[in-house]
């Protein structure tokens, strides 16, 4: 017994996007965003039970219309003699780890091949075809099967294509995604492709979480009754639901009313112009599901706030939002009438020669960085060494030059530098690829190579079950010997279904990348920690990109600290990067072990992904009086590498004078030794040396 709609509480603007959709479905879509435990997949289920019911020609695996058949329908061609039924709309869920064919179906390649039949197996596009296609946790599902997903929502049909044998069928449904953002962000091509967009959070009012709570155990304790008690309002729901369905043809979008979507769009700056066609549509749908049959600014406003909030993004740590005071100057400014925003004269309280500096940032001081800075990481380097206030480059107080050093390249007696407040990270660039060596097997993504169900083709073997790729010519090379004894005579090739060979493909994967950064006092000099988070913020971006699972881990003061385990949200990552404040001695053994006990804990997690350790360090270690922090250091690095870990070390260090460290360092660890500038360089792509 499903959940009524009806009797979901709150969460006005998720029921408006799929009622919305459900009168329109050309709207696209809705993605759902919002924390875990907020009725998202409740309120999804229970939409489809007051969809209106749907003709079927009795019989068909692709619900066609019995009076409108598809002419392209697998099963058909159907015609007006045949049987139809009547059956509520479906709601077909797609699981995270569905494959390609489940999805879009299958053809049985040996019976095409070996008998001549093409014999199809709908998947799962078909099934939803005039119902609900909802997929839960949308972000975690692999990138080209949402494109799959994306495409066969847009154009309304659904392709299978393999080895010169098509199958081509309409699959036209309404199409629901729910995600929680803390296990990672889509990106923003495919966020752009879903129609509307809403962020759900549970209420903070005490009365309806109550009541919350009140409906859930009515439900639960009997639930026919309690379905029983909203049918009156289910059959209302579905009736409008229809009805707004037969008076969408006749609403009519005016000029102006266009005129006041795409200044809208406009004004938030989208990119493309999907944004204007779908607020069009939902604008349209609002008004159909109000009983208008004109398109008002309040549909207008409706539309925009589900429809724009997803394509401002930029990077994919912005999050999404719609500023409400500029929608309403938008709207205000495109009614008929409004005269133009020509007005030279500045605000009140402004500053008329303000936008107008030569030798200044945009709030007239120096530029980021300052006037002579060098430059991000990926530009020029900076000058890192002592300040010229006496502070050295532990962030303490610059010691005498004659006084003795350790090996580790600090005062192991000297007392810890203070905490510095957290400082912005520079600018983010676009970094060269760090690859782990090999050939690995985990999820598709776009770092490291590995076997995959898509990419080139680098061989062929016996298929295990059935053949999803065939390869073709080794396949008739297999075939080749054997014509004369199975009789051939005329020109066909005669193929049993040993002769077969299943295609070996070689893509991409997605690794889980763990940063180690040095938050030690050493570290925070001037404006080198800037430059370290803008190095970092690069990488993140980086592993966004390539569809990375990412930790950190960070050291200073006495310990290390897990300060991000392995997640998808990457945007996690880069604000907890940003807050991270810096001081103290540094603690790098202790941070190499922290890393040596998350991997092993995560090949026991998720053994197939290979991880991929970014140490960013000056290579210092430093600690109480009397010890080799620097040989421990090494000691730990040593269990690293023995555990196969590859790895790369972004050495920090800077100044006249250089002590290698983090290069001995790297060295210990089997891994490349890159310095902090090197990393926006344009140069040949990175891979990471082999473990020693």
């Amino acid at each position: 017994m499903t959940y009524p709609f009806g009797a979901v509480v709150g969460m006005d603007d998720m029921r408006l996007a799929l009622l919305l959709n459900a009168v329109s479905p050309a709207v696209g879509g809705v993605l759902v965003r919002g924390e875990k435990g907020t009725a998202k997949s409740t309120t999804v289920r229970a939409l489809a039970a007051v969809l209106p019911p749907v003709d079927v020609v009795a019989g068909c695996r692709f619900a066609c219309d019995p009076t409108a058949p598809d002419p392209e329908c697998p099963d058909g061609p159907h015609s007006a003699d045949d049987r139809a039924v009547t059956r509520p709309a479906r709601l077909v869920e797609l699981p995270v780890g569905a494959s390609e064919d489940r999805l879009v179906g299958s053809l049985d390649l040996e019976r095409a091949l070996t008998e001549g039949v093409k014999s199809f197996e709908p998947g799962l596009l078909a099934g939803a075809h005039r119902g609900v296609l909802y997929v839960d946790e949308v972000n975690l599902l692999h990138d080209h099967l949402v494109d799959l997903l994306l495409d066969a929502a847009a154009l309304g049909r659904a392709y299978v294509e393999r080895e010169g044998v098509s199958v081509r069928h309409a699959a036209r449904f309404l199409l629901v995604g729910t995600m929680n953002p803390e296990e990672g962000e889509l990106r923003p091509q495919l966020l752009d492709r879903f129609g509307l967009t809403v962020e759900v959070a549970a209420p903070r009012d005490a009365d309806l979480r109550a009541e919350v709570v009140r409906r859930r155990f009515g439900y639960d304790a009997d639930p026919a009754a309690f379905a029983a008690a909203w049918a009156v309002s289910e059959r209302e729901l579905a009736d409008q639901i229809a009805a707004a369905r037969a008076l969408l043809p006749s609403v009519v979008l005016s000029d102006a009313a266009l005129r006041q979507v795409t200044s809208v769009c406009a004004a938030f700056d989208v990119d493309g112009l999907r944004a204007d066609l779908v607020t069009a549509r939902a604008a349209i749908a609002h008004a159909a599901w109000c009983g208008r049959t004109d398109v008002t600014e309040d549909d207008v406003r409706v539309a925009a706030r589900l429809a724009l909030p997803h394509r401002r993004r930029r990077n994919p740590f912005d999050a999404p939002g719609l500023d409400d005071d500029t929608l309403d100057q938008a709207l205000e400014d495109s009614r008929p009438g409004s005269p133009p925003d020509d007005d030279p004269t500045p605000p009140e309280g402004t500053d008329p020669t303000d936008g107008d500096q030569t030798d200044g940032g945009p709030d007239g001081n120096d530029p980021p960085g300052g006037p002579t800075d060098g430059g991000t990481p990926g530009g020029q380097s900076r000058d890192l060494g002592p300040s010229d206030d006496g502070t050295g480059p532990d962030g303490g107080e610059q010691p005498p030059t004659t006084a003795p050093r350790g090996e580790g390249g600090g005062h192991t007696d000297a007392a810890p530098a203070p905490e510095k407040a957290a400082v912005a990270p520079d600018v983010a660039f676009r970094v060269q690829r760090l690859e782990v060596p090999g050939i690995g097997a985990g999820a598709a993504g776009r770092r490291s190579k590995a076997r995959s169900e898509r990419g080139r083709v680098v061989g062929s073997k016996r298929p295990e079950g059935n053949v999803t790729k065939l390869h073709l010519v080794d396949t008739v090379l297999a075939a080749a010997p054997h014509q004369r004894a199975r009789g051939r005579t005329g020109a066909g090739l005669r193929l049993q279904h040993e002769d077969l060979r299943q295609a070996t493909l070689e893509g991409r994967e997605g690794n889980l990348v763990l940063f180690v950064v040095d938050a030690s006092g050493s570290m925070g000099a001037r404006s080198r920690m800037a430059a370290v988070k803008g190095a970092v913020l690069s990488l993140l971006m980086d592993a966004y990109q390539r569809r990375d699972k990412v930790g950190l881990i960070t050291f200073r003061g006495g310990d290390a600290e897990l300060t991000l385990p392995p997640t998808w949200s990457v945007e996690a990552a880069a604000a907890r990067l940003t807050s991270l404040p810096t001081g103290g001695r540094t603690p790098l053994a202790a941070g190499l072990l922290r890393a040596h006990e998350t991997l092993r804990l995560e090949r026991v997690r998720d053994p197939q992904r290979r991880p991929l350790l970014v140490l960013v360090t000056d290579g210092r270690a430093t600690g109480p009086r009397g010890g080799d922090h620097l040989s421990d250091a090494r000691r730990a690095a040593g269990l690293l590498a023995a555990a196969g870990t590859a790895s790369v070390v972004v050495d920090c260090e800077s100044g006249p004078v250089r002590l290698g460290l983090a290069a001995s360092l790297g060295t210990a660890l089997g891994a490349q030794t890159m310095r902090l500038e090197e990393l926006g360089a344009e140069s040949l792509v990175r891979t990471v040396r082999e473990a020693a």
